[in-house]
């Protein structure tokens, strides 16, 4: 699918027009149960109870599932509840393959999880795929996790290889893209089984809304049971938020646009700012996975950008302190840009570099943001 028809896809929100109003926008089904007709048999496919399936879904649901190129979406309450639903589908004795970097969330749930449930876990340098070809066990590994671009650093995963390797363990392949969305990357045309997103972030794209996604290349047993974690484990995402996703997905593509322009543009200048010791941005020429974000990634880089200031941890926070328009709060992907000092976030056993702050470009004036950034750091290096 080119970038055109992304475009014209999501504004549309897959050609919505709803049959018996003519209405634009869907409706709410603000309700949790569904009547049955004179010979007790389901009216619409799927409706009977909301925690099982809601009317609201349907069009946020086919929409994802088009624009990431899968067979069928599925929404849930959070990202976390759409990653751990992977999870806890597999079995005791399963083996599963983990990024070295990868959300803390969901890394502190498994390591808690995976003892109870006796799931064997590995983790890999998700930039050196010999380390993921050395841990799979062939016929074991049940399931190889990718986040790329990893946060907070941005380092890049080449998905196709780590696909390539794991599916000849025998293993499924999940992608936390996020961070990408599928304006810039569509992991399943890279041969992954399953598309994680925390909807809360870019596809929402407005802060005012927690829900995950998953998206899945084939409607397989494994799909199955996800689908049956979802409603008995009550997973489910509620109505008006499925609305409201569905919403701001439809300026997903603008949004994600400027975003990517603003980071690039506020990466380069960190790049020459005295008070910063290293940018963290795949569309720097410099950064490691430069070259293979370019093959993966399309119309732009993220608007996610990680750097290291010249100074400590309470310089990191005054500078995240000082700021005018970037927001000290933790999240990404909204139309505001927010700024976060992530180890602090991540709590006493984070690996997150203590001088580390994270951005997430926003779709404001970049000049007005570059020059808030500025003074911060400017400030800070006086005072310290």
């Amino acid at each position: 699918m080119s970038d055109h028809q992304l475009a014209t896809l999501l504004a549309q929100a897959d050609h919505f027009i709803h049959e018996e109003t003519g209405a634009v926008t869907p409706p709410i089904y603000n309700s949790s149960t569904f009547a049955r007709d004179d010979h007790y048999e389901i009216r619409a496919a799927g409706a009977k109870y909301s925690r099982t399936h809601n009317p609201t879904h349907e069009p946020a649901e086919r929409l994802l599932a088009k624009l990431e190129g899968g067979a069928q979406a599925l929404l849930f309450g959070s990202g976390l509840g759409a990653s751990t639903a992977l999870f806890v589908c597999l079995t005791r004795g399963d083996h599963v393959a983990l990024p070295n970097e990868m959300y803390h969330g969901l890394r502190d749930w498994l390591l808690d999880f995976s003892g109870r449930w006796g799931l064997g876990i590995d983790f890999y340098d998700g930039t050196d795929l010999d380390t993921l070809e050395r841990i799979v066990r062939q016929g074991k590994t049940r399931l190889v996790w990718i986040e790329t671009p990893a946060n907070p650093t941005w380092n890049i995963t080449d998905i196709a290889a780590a696909t390539s390797i794991a599916h000849r363990a025998g293993a499924v392949v999940a992608v936390d893209s996020t961070v990408s969305t599928p304006i810039l990357t569509r992991p399943i045309e890279h041969g992954v089984d399953f598309v994680v997103h925390s909807a809360t972030k870019y596809l929402n794209g407005h802060s005012d809304l927690v829900a995950g996604a998953l998206v899945c290349r084939e409607a397989s047993a494994l799909w199955e049971s996800v689908r049956f974690q979802r409603s008995h484990g009550g997973a489910v995402l509620a109505p008006m938020e499925a609305w409201l996703l569905l919403r701001g997905m439809r300026t997903l593509h603008v949004r994600m646009r400027q975003a990517c322009e603003n980071a690039e543009r506020i990466a380069h200048f960190l790049a020459t700012h005295d008070g910063v010791e290293r940018v963290m941005y795949p569309g720097l020429k410099d950064h490691p996975g430069h070259e293979i974000a370019r093959r993966q990634m399309n119309s732009g880089f993220g608007g996610v950008v990680s750097f290291l200031i010249n100074g400590t941890a309470d310089a990191a926070k005054a500078v995240a302190s000082r700021t005018r328009l970037f927001v000290p709060a933790t999240s990404l992907g909204g139309v505001e840009s927010l700024i976060e000092h992530r180890a602090s976030v991540e709590g006493p056993n984070s690996p997150v570099a203590p001088n580390l702050l994270r951005l997430s470009v926003g779709i404001e004036d970049a000049q007005e943001l570059i020059e808030d950034l500025d003074e911060a750091l400017t400030h800070a290096r006086q005072t310290s």
